[in-house]
């Protein structure tokens, strides 16, 4: 069912040897860029011919109605409803305390430059449908906008037919339990280019985010420079840690509760303990067939992606792991946290037994949108901190200046741009400023 490598003694590169999903945004760029430019163009009437086109539902109107996101909500099953709001309740607490303070350094008497957060000023934030209905992105999207302070924002999730061309009322429902009244029936590339360019009724944004299918992807790679972007999200992924104390039965569940999303979703097992490797073996080939998505699970087990890695000790396994750089990692060994601490490289780490990665999908208060395709290495997960802009104020008086005046010259001499110490030496010259009160 899961393919196996055996690392132990080899010197290979693990770059090329680790399982990864085969995804090629660009191969799909030039499939993207004719709906891309059609939305430039036409607005919200090629947004709704491409949604018709491609998934064969045809909205009555972009723009949900009020009315309906209140429907939704009020229809909500109440345990689900609780559960979201326990989500959006931990989300804040985690989410406030990563918000950024203004600073202010003094270099000088009489300089300083201050360090401004701002918050970008209108976003669009993109959540998924196709084989699932993620209300938890909803969650993850908008709380940390929400608590940047972002003054505009609006979300977009594909068009259901089951739902009258509504996007899912599960997400409907959890857009108005955040107080979010903008909300769009599009979904696909055409919803990427509809936020970057407007349409006569929809404002265009600075930036989108949220996770979404490599046609998502490869619309925010285009449009990028034009709007901000969080990440270029690719399939899923988990890896577990694990030696010989860890449960053969939750490392089978934890691996399958990832397959669950995708057939390229990627379920990597990393372990120094040969007996474990075999024991979830015979745990998939137990569990899998009991599972509802059994058919996508076991797809997305078999693929080239995923894989159980033998490797020497837990040393090599940290080395694989931390090359890996996976979306979320597990780590399931004696001493846990210890091991946990010399992580480099992981989009979100998961400690010990109980603290699973569906914990983190809904519920920990950390965000699940996280980098993908080994960007842990270089990215970041979504936060606070991607809906805001550092801005560098700088105010210096004129003893301040005059002191660093000749260090400022001798650079814009060295680098062949005199005017640039001009500009500064003008300011010190007897009839500096005068020029405006003479030709008045």
């Amino acid at each position: 069912m899961i393919r196996r490598l055996d690392l132990r003694g080899s010197a290979a590169d693990l770059r090329e040897v680790l399982p990864r999903a085969a995804v090629d945004v660009e191969a799909v760029l030039e499939a993207v860029r004719p709906i891309v430019a059609d939305v430039a163009a036409r607005g919200a009437d090629a947004v709704l011919d491409w949604g018709e086109r491609l998934d064969g539902v045809r909205p009555p109107s972009l723009r949900v109605p009020a009315a309906a996101l209140a429907q939704a909500l009020e229809s909500l099953d109440p345990l689900v409803r609780a559960a979201l709001a326990e989500a959006v309740r931990r989300a804040r607490l985690v989410h406030e305390d990563q918000r950024r303070v203004d600073s202010v350094t003094r270099v000088v008497p009489g300089g300083s430059v201050t360090e401004r957060w701002l918050p970008v000023d209108r976003v669009g934030l993109y959540v998924p449908g196709g084989r699932a209905v993620y209300p938890s992105s909803v969650v993850m999207n908008v709380v940390p906008a929400q608590v940047a302070g972002v003054a505009s924002f609006a979300v977009a999730s594909p068009p259901q037919r089951d739902n009258g061309g509504l996007p899912h009322p599960t997400v409907l429902a959890a857009c108005a339990l955040l107080g979010v009244d903008e909300v769009y029936a599009a979904g696909g590339a055409q919803a990427v280019a509809m936020f970057a360019y407007g349409t006569d009724d929809i404002r265009p944004v600075s930036m989108v985010t949220g996770p979404g299918n490599i046609y998502v992807t490869a619309a925010k790679r285009l449009l990028k420079g034009r709007i901000g972007i969080d990440a270029e999200a690719g399939p899923t992924e988990i890896a577990i840690l694990a030696d010989d104390s860890a449960p053969a039965d939750i490392v089978a569940a934890d691996l399958i509760s990832q397959a669950e999303h995708d057939v390229l979703a990627a379920a990597v097992l990393v372990t120094d303990s040969e007996p474990l490797a075999d024991a979830v073996d015979a745990e998939l080939a137990t569990q899998v067939p009991a599972a509802k998505h059994s058919a996508r699970i076991a797809e997305a087990l078999a693929g080239p992606q995923s894989a159980i890695v033998l490797v020497e000790d837990l040393d090599a396994g940290l080395e694989l792991v931390n090359a890996y750089a996976a979306e979320h990692l597990e780590i399931q060994t004696k001493d846990a946290r210890a091991v946990a601490d010399r992580v480099r490289n992981a989009g979100a780490v998961f400690i010990g037994t109980w603290s699973p990665v569906s914990l983190g999908d809904y519920c920990a208060g950390s965000n699940h949108v996280l980098p993908t395709g080994g960007c842990a290495c270089h990215s970041s997960g979504l936060s606070v901190q991607t809906f805001l802009r550092g801005s560098h104020v700088i105010d210096y008086d004129e003893a301040a200046l005059r002191e660093v005046a000749h260090h400022v010259e001798a650079l814009a001499a060295a680098e062949d741009l005199p005017a640039h110490g001009e500009a500064v030496r003008i300011r010190f010259s007897p009839d500096a400023g005068r020029a405006d009160l003479a030709a008045s």
